[in-house]
């Protein structure tokens, strides 16, 4: 069910450091009606909202006043919601409606919606024109903590998810915490996976505080909430701005997509949230680095506890090995079609690498046998 009040916290800044392409994460509340909206942007153009369905009825109405009193023109586009919607067919409409606008090279798109919308407004804006501006509005907490942030925008394809994108950064993101007190329980679940996998991978003490905090989170309380989001932006921008393209560092924030990746193209996408495919990946990946000896039993254990807390899957489904093998050659870090996961290097630390296909069979196996934890069935009804 949703959170039950808006969030009220202080407004905060995380700083994502990228020489002329840098910008600035506003966190707070309120942020909708605000002046953080202009950062960096040509507020004397146009400007065109892309939301959907479901978040445009709540919010759409607030962020095109406060946008009409500065630009000289201000439209909204309204497109399906969910995953399977991320296609060339989707972002066609959003390159009709520039069209239609006659929208010039100063316009500025802005993303008001979850990692979806965001995703493919940020891949319109880097192809209108070879390249306008945006501005992430995130409405999700996945999107809050992950996707609006370090300039990643796609569509996905039959074969592979986010396989057709660019690199185009935004000019502003603005985290607006009150939009999370309407979301809805298997939404805020979904985020979370994509809060915790910071942990594992690059703060020890994180992770501590979100097993500490795990219950305030899923009740939605402010503090708890404000906490997670600054804090997994903060740790983002720090990678991105070492890594911006990818190269190498950056691709750490990958844990548990490889796995989580062909779960959602082999499941159809839509099925499971990408949150519930990444949370079940990272168990997934934290068993291999297990059998690969890079880190121990228990905390291996520990992670798929607090997964399994937060909500989401820890079993994979029920998907043929050689097609998960399929699925993840299309990924982007593999090599020639040689499969490389992101795995832990110890708790803290991660390492890219391969494994071989006959033990990544054995942990596809091994995790379609786990047991899937009561409460997800409860999340995906609420």
């Amino acid at each position: 069910m949703p959170l039950s009040e808006p969030l009220q916290a202080p407004p905060q800044t995380v700083s994502v450091a990228l020489g002329e392409r840098s910008y600035r994460i506003h966190i707070g509340s309120g942020l909708m009606a605000s002046q953080v909206l202009l950062d960096r942007v040509d507020a004397r153009a146009q400007a065109l909202v892309v939301s959907n369905e479901k978040v445009a009825p709540l919010y759409a109405d607030v962020l095109m006043k406060t946008l009409s009193a500065h630009f000289r023109d201000v439209r909204l586009l309204v497109l399906s919601d969910g995953e399977q919607h991320k296609h060339w067919a989707t972002l066609q409409l959003i390159f009709d409606a520039l069209l239609a606008q006659q929208a010039d090279r100063r316009v500025v798109l802005y993303a008001l919606g979850g990692g979806v919308v965001g995703d493919m407004t940020g891949f319109a804006a880097a192809c209108y024109m070879r390249g306008v501006s945006f501005v992430q509005v995130p409405t999700t907490l996945l999107a809050q903590v992950d996707s609006s942030v370090g300039g990643k925008t796609a569509i996905n394809h039959p074969l592979g998810k986010n396989m057709i994108g660019a690199f185009h950064q935004p000019q502003t993101v603005v985290c607006d915490l009150d939009v999370l007190a309407t979301l809805p329980r298997r939404e805020l679940c979904a985020g979370l996976a994509e809060v915790i996998k910071y942990g594992p991978i690059h703060d020890l003490e994180f992770f501590a505080w979100l097993e500490a905090h795990m219950d305030e989170l899923l009740a939605g309380v402010p503090a708890a909430l404000a906490h997670a989001v600054r804090r997994s932006c903060e740790i983002k921008a720090e990678v991105v701005g070492q890594d911006e393209r990818e190269s190498g560092l950056r691709a750490i924030l990958n844990f548990g997509h490889t796995f989580g990746h062909a779960i959602e193209a082999g499941l159809g996408y839509g099925q499971w949230l990408h949150g519930e495919a990444v949370g079940c990946g990272m168990v997934m990946a934290a068993e291999l680095s297990s059998r690969l000896g890079h880190v121990d039993r228990s905390f291996v254990n520990r992670l798929a506890h607090l997964i399994a807390r937060a909500g989401l899957p820890t079993q994979a489904p029920d998907l043929a090995v050689e097609r998960f093998l399929e699925l993840m050659r299309v990924d982007k870090k593999a090599h020639a079609g040689d499969i490389r996961f992101v795995l832990l290097k110890g708790p803290g630390g991660a390492v890219i690498q391969g494994a071989p296909d006959g033990l990544v069979a054995e942990v596809i196996r091994s995790c379609q046998r786990q047991r899937l934890p009561s409460d997800l069935a409860q999340s995906r009804q609420a």
